[in-house]
Order: C-alpha cells, then structure tokens, then sequence
C-alpha cells in the first residue's frame, strides 16, 4: 500500500485536454507555463490586489479630520457655525487649514492648525483642540496642555464682519 505521496497529491489532468499525453506528468503549454508556475504567480497577483487594497482603506482611514471649505462670499464660515466655548476646522481659499476659535460669543481667532510637534492637522475637541498623531492638545488659546507639543499653535489673522468670519484683517 505504500504510493508515492507526490503522485498521489498531484491532480490528473483532464483526458480532454489537448496536451493530455501523460496524466501524471505536469502540464506544459505552448505559452511555457506549468500549472505550479501558473498557481504561484496567480497567487501573487492576489497578494499584490490585496495589499493594494489594504494601501486603500489606510489611506481612507486617515487622522486628518475634515474641514468645511469658504463660502461662495470668500467667508471661511458663519459665527453661527463656530461653537461658543469650542472651534471649527475650517479651508481656505489657498488650502490651508485654520481653526476658528470662539472662545466668547461674537469673538473669533484663529490659529493654524498644524501641530507644533511633528505637523499633523489638530482638530476641534471638547473645549480644546487635539491632535489625533500623538496626544498633544491644546487650549482655546492655542497654549500647549499636555503631549509632545511644546510650542502653541501660531495665530492666524481672522475678522468677524456682520455674520461671517473672513481671513485677513478687517
């Protein structure tokens, strides 16, 4: 009862198949490609498919928070947008990144939003601003709390006019 273990593992090739001469034998086309040949490159298409795929969803699961972009009217947004106490991560019209602080009703700042310790966006948290990288926040005023940030946000030059809030001074 003792069979070779490699002829008995390896499958028959189909008798209908054109190159069919020998069964056991592995098969070899026209195109120079056995089906060992042939399975491990599709198996390596399938490794690179699904690293592509992985490369995606990290890339759409990134830390940059959202920002609302300016308004038609060149506003970066209305007061009424802005929390009282808190802030919004907002995009100008050259792309950048500001947060606008309203730390007092009717009062706005605004700060960048480029984290003092290795560049990430921080974001708008619960009476703070946070950044998601490493753990830095910040307070409204954009003075490091806590983290690896040691300098505070640089101020970025914002003014209120009637409901809206625009970059640059008034």
């Amino acid at each position: 009862m003792s069979q070779d273990v490699s002829t008995q593992l390896r499958p028959a090739v189909p008798a209908a198949h054109p190159h069919s001469a020998d069964p056991q034998s592995a098969h070899a086309c026209a195109c120079g490609i056995d089906r060992r040949q042939l399975l491990t490159r599709a198996g390596g298409v399938g490794l690179g498919v699904a690293a592509v795929a992985v490369l995606a969803a990290c890339g759409a699961g990134s830390d940059e928070p959202p920002a609302a972009t300016a308004g038609a009217d060149g506003s970066l947004a209305k007061l009424a947008d802005i929390p009282v106490g808190g802030a919004l991560l907002v995009t100008d019209t050259t792309g950048a990144k500001i947060l606008l602080v309203q730390e007092t009703a009717g009062t706005v700042t605004g700060l960048t939003s480029v984290c003092t310790h290795q560049g990430c966006t921080v974001a708008p948290g619960n009476g703070e601003l946070d950044c998601p990288c490493h753990g830095s926040r910040f307070d409204l005023s954009g003075n490091p709390i806590s983290g690896p940030a040691k300098e505070p946000l640089a101020a970025v030059a914002v003014h209120v006019d009637g409901d809206a809030v625009f970059s640059g001074q008034a």
